[in-house]
């Protein structure tokens, strides 16, 4: 169902939207691909989430002016790297636009894989195809079809909300 608004009225400020999103904790991951000529490209993203489990699909929000989303574009593949609790610097780094972010982490890239893994910082890897991209304002949401998923077998997620960061508490983890 698409909708169109009613009333063109105005729209609340940018602070005060993103004080009302900073309310609203979420996961932490870095989204990552590869150039043509295999250059790592990556950035630090919170706005992941499933889409639809048939077919295994979920989103990235991405900034549009970025190398990331061009080659994620380009190549029509790309990894989200849920990170793990431990990752807060590789977060931080990812997060801001440091040209060397690659040479400052250990990552692998399998000849199959969707883009680079952060394979000390993430607790599950997912390889995605690109499926669809609609840009929205200054972001573009890129859907990707889920692939492979690698998973550490006790995850310990990264999360981010009120402006900062924080591990999953401990008396959720025992359910």
């Amino acid at each position: 169902m698409t909708t169109s608004p009613t009333d063109a009225g105005p729209t609340v400020a940018a602070a005060e939207f993103r004080a009302l999103m900073a309310g609203f904790p979420s996961g932490v991951s870095v989204v990552a691909a590869r150039t043509a000529d295999g250059q790592p490209r990556g950035m630090t993203c919170s706005a992941v989430c499933s889409v639809t489990l048939e077919p295994p699909t979920l989103l990235a929000s991405l900034r549009t002016d970025t190398r990331t989303l061009a080659a994620v574009l380009e190549s029509g593949r790309f990894t989200v790297n849920l990170l793990h609790e431990r990752a807060r610097a590789t977060a931080e780094l990812f997060g801001s636009g440091a040209a060397d972010r690659f040479s400052r982490v250990r990552w692998t890239y399998a000849p199959d894989g969707a883009g680079p893994h952060l394979v000390d910082d993430a607790h599950a890897m997912a390889d995605c195809r690109v499926s669809a991209a609609h840009r929205v304002g200054s972001h573009t949401v890129v859907y990707g079809e889920v692939l492979r998923i690698l998973q550490q077998p006790d995850p310990e997620p990264l999360l981010y909300g009120l402006r900062g960061y924080a591990a999953w508490p401990v008396a959720a983890r025992r359910g």
